[in-house]
């Protein structure tokens, strides 16, 4: 009879709870999934829950499977040495292999007064918190989004379409991962919804107060409500925990995506820094992250030799209020080429990822091991792996 094995994952979003289904292909795997939230949070959909079109939240008994044990906690530190995590409240939960998918968060602001002035946007708490504001504040306040990714893209569109008065800074170039053609899409639909686009390098947040937002050339301007979305940070747990970390705090692994300092504790999602050449921060990679991490402690379970993490992107979609979208088309090595969908149609291919992200759990919580990224492969990361390391990291 096979020894039971104890799997700890850390983190509640979509790579942790893609690897805490997949593990249980296995009778004799026992999965405890730890997260801080009693429920699963969609943050593709954070922009709609501020908007007041979507509440975010799905339940765990949706999209996780049946034989994962939830514990709704949050872990102070892991000790690798003795294979255990110590709970925030209190006692401790030991594990054999460990999968460190604790995600992403809010990027503290390090513009004067953007901490104390600002709404970030980067989690459940921030996005109902912002809410709140929103919803007390009069219908003609003057709304500023900093930040000019999917997020304050996606925020500055639906908040214009429910009638208020945005002015998106963008800090630079508007929507920065987006093709020309792509970018003129985006602010054409922006425009046509009454959004006041501020681009250019003298449009660089230099000041936040109460009322007002500062700029690099030299403006001020007015606004009730200053929403931040300039960049996602990690937490510091692995760091805490004298784990090796990239320079932004994520965990360093190999390309099977285990630990550098321990083959018995796995990353996955945002969290993760295979090579010190991580993936863009995003539910497209966190998917397959988390599969590939489960599939390493399943291969290390097995005695057998995990493999090479194979990911490729296809685009980035972004939605622009609730009858606009772009679905901007990219090669599988994350840069976007000159095709891409707008207008209605790029609002329901948007439409369509939301639904099937959390459908990729769902399917996976019901048949664990069903799901393949294969086709999405991308073959220039071998490329770069030997540019940035001169030869390419050999796996664990």
């Amino acid at each position: 009879m096979n020894e039971n094995t104890d799997v700890v994952v850390i983190g509640g979003g979509y790579a942790g709870v893609m690897a805490a289904n997949r593990l249980t292909q296995r009778a004799d795997v026992t999965v405890t999934l730890i997260n801080p939230r009693p429920a699963f949070v969609e943050r593709i959909r954070l922009h709609q829950l501020v908007a007041g079109s979507d509440d975010a939240v799905v339940e765990y008994t949706k999209v996780l499977g049946k034989g994962v044990r939830l514990v709704v906690d949050t872990v102070a530190r892991i000790d690798a040495a003795g294979r255990s995590v110590a709970l925030a409240t209190g006692g401790t939960v030991r594990y054999d292999y460990l999968v460190y998918a604790v995600g992403s968060n809010s990027a503290a602001p390090r513009v004067p007064g953007a901490a104390e002035h600002a709404y970030p946007l980067g989690g459940l708490e921030e996005a109902e918190r912002l809410r709140s504001v929103l919803v007390a504040a009069p219908a003609t306040a003057a709304v500023t989004v900093v930040g000019a990714g999917p997020s304050g893209i996606e925020t500055a569109a639906e908040l214009a379409e429910e009638g208020r008065a945005v002015t998106l800074v963008c800090g630079g170039a508007l929507g920065p991962y987006l093709h020309p053609r792509g970018r003129r899409s985006v602010a054409g639909r922006l425009a046509r919804l009454g959004v006041t686009v501020l681009d250019g390098p003298g449009t660089k947040v230099t000041g936040v107060t109460h009322d007002a937002v500062q700029l690099a050339d030299g403006r001020e301007l007015p606004s009730a409500v200053t929403v931040w979305t300039v960049g996602f940070g990690v937490p510091d747990l692995a760091a805490r925990s004298g784990l090796s970390t990239d320079a932004s705090g994520r965990l360093l692994t190999d390309e099977t995506l285990t630990s550098v300092d321990d083959e018995r504790i796995v990353a996955g999602g945002d969290s993760a820094a295979p090579s010190d050449l991580p993936f863009r921060m995003s539910c497209q990679a966190a998917g397959p992250l988390g599969a590939h991490a489960a599939d390493t402690v399943l291969h290390r379970i097995a005695g057998e030799r995990p493999g090479p993490v194979a990911l490729g992107f296809v685009g980035q979609c972004i939605s622009l209020g609730r009858r606009g979208g772009i679905f901007q088309f990219a090669h599988r090595n994350d840069t976007a080429m000159r095709l891409h969908v707008g207008g209605r149609a790029g609002a329901k291919l948007k439409q369509l990822v939301c639904w099937g992200t959390v459908k990729q759990l769902v399917d996976e919580a019901r048949k664990p091991g069903s799901l393949s990224w294969a086709w999405a492969k991308d073959d220039t990361r071998e490329q770069a792996l030997r540019a940035l390391h001169g030869e390419t990291p050999v796996a664990r």
